[in-house]
């Protein structure tokens, strides 16, 4: 029987579909980092399953909000950074540039600790060694594997995230009350479940996350010889529903694992009274008793593959940032010694994410404080995106339907709300 002239043919294999799918995708999963799972595994902990609901609320926002920044990499053939500093204040570019490095070097000290913990759960033996060595490992594979064998590694380390599906099924999960409480919501209007939306939104919704896929809009633009979209607008229609579909895809999976990864700890966590958990090695720790070693591995394995997804994305959004304020030689398309710039800020960010594992620095207060950095900068970072995509200057005829107008400025007020909570709650 022929194929239909839309869809994919019935025997594409799964790879084919993975295929299809690009930064959306990686861009998702890259927000389950190992922070992001510190999160998610105190709101399971702490209110069971009753804020699950806050995943199905932050998706359309936070897919809306990635769209908007993968268009202006595709439109503009350039990033965000790029875009700041042909449009607008130097200034301007300079805090935005700041205020990311800054709040992605802690995070990404946040990350390896974590994944160097989690495998000295696993393992036994020196967890800072273990840092150390997935910081190398990361720098090593970011810098090293040419660009089409490296993106084809972030799509496939995107699978690691079914551990936290495992684990569900692991767990004993009364679903009826949990898919109740995630389609139903129901909010206690107290100062600690307004600071668990405001940390929910903060994970979900952050600065690194534009720039990430943004440029890895205009990589995938290179690597295609394709031209941007403001120059040849009739391939419009095709590539903006890639970018759509891609998003949605990506967007939908992270928030998918986020809710199995509240279902989990609400199970087991929750139910048998451990409600203060502060990082995600701990959260791995305590499932242990709990919940069988099964889990447990299963858990702090997750941890680790996320963390190799993670770190490269949080080290490269901050390259693409910095090298792009600078007017430097950017992609991870380049060779080490076409972009030795680019590639020494993706090591420097790393290493001072290594480096922070070393210091008196507490880490869950140097998670706090990435966290109002990233509420700093989220909000007046997605009012300029909007500025920037509604531009015709900029985009052409290619700005910004209304309906993502609309949700885009909602998102951005959304964000701006959250961040002025997060300082009134303190």
């Amino acid at each position: 029987m022929p194929n239909p002239p839309h869809g994919r043919p019935d025997d594409t294999p799964p790879a084919s579909i993975l295929a299809a799918l690009g930064p959306g995708l990686v861009t998702g999963a890259a927000d389950d980092d190992p922070s992001g799972i510190a999160t998610y595994s105190q709101v399971g902990a702490q209110f069971g399953y009753g804020l699950a609901w806050t995943m199905l609320f932050s998706y359309p926002l936070m897919a809306v909000t990635q769209e908007i920044a993968a268009r202006i990499g595709l439109v503009t053939g350039v990033g965000i950074a790029q875009n700041l500093r042909r449009h607008y204040s130097h200034q301007v570019l300079r805090a935005v540039v700041l205020l990311l490095v800054i709040a992605n070097i802690i995070n990404l000290g946040a990350d390896l600790g974590a994944m160097g913990a989690a495998l000295r759960l696993l393992l036994g033996g020196p967890e800072q060694l273990y840092t150390i060595g997935f910081g190398i490992i990361c720098i090593a594979l970011e810098t090293f594997l040419s660009y089409p064998r490296y993106a084809s590694i972030l799509k496939w380390a995107t699978l690691s995230l079914f551990a936290y599906v495992a684990v569900v099924f692991a767990a004993q999960v009364p679903w009826s009350v949990a898919l109740t409480s995630t389609v139903l919501p129901k909010m206690t209007w107290d100062a600690d479940h307004a600071m668990a939306l405001v940390a929910i939104l903060g994970t979900t919704i952050s600065p690194y996350l534009f720039f990430w896929q943004s440029g890895q809009e205009v990589e995938e633009m290179h690597r295609r010889g394709a031209k941007p979209l403001c120059i040849t607008p009739r391939a419009a229609g095709p590539e903006l529903a890639r970018i759509r579909k891609d998003t949605i895809i990506g967007m939908g999976f992270s928030n998918l694992i986020a809710i199995f990864i509240i279902f989990a700890t609400a199970a087991t966590l929750h139910a048998h009274g451990v409600t203060d958990i502060k990082t995600s090695s701990q959260a791995a720790e305590a499932l242990r008793p709990i919940a069988g070693v099964f889990t447990f591995a299963l858990f702090a394995a997750g941890i680790i593959a996320t963390g190799m997804l993670a770190v490269p994305v949080l080290a490269g959004s901050a390259a693409y940032g910095v090298s792009e304020m600078f007017g430097w030689t950017t992609g991870l398309r380049r060779k080490p010694r076409e972009a030795g710039a680019f590639y020494a800020t993706i090591a420097a960010a790393t290493l001072g994410g290594v480096a922070l594992n070393f210091t008196a620095i507490d880490p869950i207060k140097a998670l706090y404080w990435s966290a109002v950095v990233n509420g700093v900068l989220a909000a007046p970072l997605m009012a300029v995106m909007m500025l920037i995509a509604t531009n015709r200057r900029i985009m052409g005829r290619l700005t910004l339907p209304w309906g993502m107008v609309v949700v885009g400025w909602l998102a951005t007020a959304v964000m701006a709300v959250a961040s002025l909570a997060f300082f009134v709650l303190q």
